[in-house]
C-alpha cells in the first residue's frame, strides 16, 4: 500500500497520489514508467523519472483509468 506519509512533493492535490522514491518502507517509485505510459495526461515523471500524479481524474473515465495504474503498480506506490 502507497505511503501517504512520503508523497511525492509534485503531485497534485486530490484523491490519488504517487509516494515518493524515498519511501523507507520500500512502497516508493522505482521509475518503471507503467502509469506515465499508460495515462500520460494524469502521470508525468519528474527529472530522475520517478512518477507523481500531474492530474487528478475529472470524470469516471478517467478514474477507472487512474485504478487502473494503481492496481498494475509493481511497488504499490499509487494510492487514493
Amino acid at each position: 500500500m502507497a505511503n501517504n506519509l512520503k508523497k511525492h512533493p509534485l503531485n497534485s492535490t486530490g484523491k490519488f497520489f504517487c509516494t515518493g522514491y524515498d519511501d523507507l518502507l520500500g512502497e516508493g517509485c522505482i521509475a518503471c514508467g507503467l502509469c506515465y505510459q499508460q495515462a500520460p495526461n494524469h502521470f508525468k515523471e519528474d527529472e530522475n523519472g520517478y512518477a507523481y500524479v500531474y492530474k487528478q481524474p475529472s470524470s469516471s473515465a478517467e478514474e477507472k483509468l487512474c485504478l487502473e495504474q494503481l492496481n498494475i503498480c509493481p511497488v504499490n506506490a499509487i494510492g487514493m
